[in-house]
């Protein structure tokens, strides 16, 4: 992103189908889990963002859009965070875009910053009823860290679970001659 781009940042932010939930269980120190349908599936938005210059102009800081032609259709937001993880704090694609394979190359360009700033790996949170967004997380190769269900407790979507994944690199082995 640029600063000549910076508002074009929220245009790939859209409504999307809740129709589902995700249901955790840890067990024997390993997450899985199921998917329940919801009975009256809704729409949901995350509000806009204004972003600052800070993810432009500094080094532990970047978003990337992705552009079909002059339309920009997917962003990734993403910050070094105090564990060693690039945080992914936000991964969107515009409705009409999902589902063909932009979302993937956002994460794959996201994975390339990460490694070039010598991180563990991504990690980033999203709520139960997103779930969509999990399955791609899954998808990708992300696991299930741990969870949430306090959260979000104090806005009116205080019955979402915080649900937090994460792509680990894999580690080097060194050899000894």
């Amino acid at each position: 992103m640029t600063h000549a781009t910076m508002e074009d940042y929220n245009k790939p932010n859209e409504e999307f189908p809740v129709t589902g939930r995700i249901l955790l269980r840890y067990e024997s120190g390993e997450w899985t889990y199921t998917e329940e349908t919801l009975a009256e599936p809704y729409m949901k938005r995350y509000a806009d963002e204004e972003l600052d210059a800070a993810y432009i102009e500094e080094d532990g800081k970047a978003v990337f859009l992705y552009y079909d032609g002059a339309d920009c259709s997917g962003r990734i937001r993403l910050r070094t965070n105090w564990n060693g993880y690039a945080m992914v704090e936000e991964i969107g694609v515009a409705g009409s875009r999902r589902q063909q394979g932009i979302g993937t190359r956002l994460m794959d360009r996201g994975v390339e910053w990460a490694q070039q700033h010598k991180l563990a790996g991504l990690m980033l949170e999203t709520q139960d009823v997103n779930a969509a967004a999990c399955r791609f997380y899954a998808r990708y190769g992300f696991v299930i860290g741990g969870a949430d269900n306090m959260l979000y407790s104090g806005f009116p979507a205080g019955a979402e679970q915080a649900i937090f994944w994460y792509y680990k690199f894999q580690e080097k082995v060194l050899t000894l001659r």
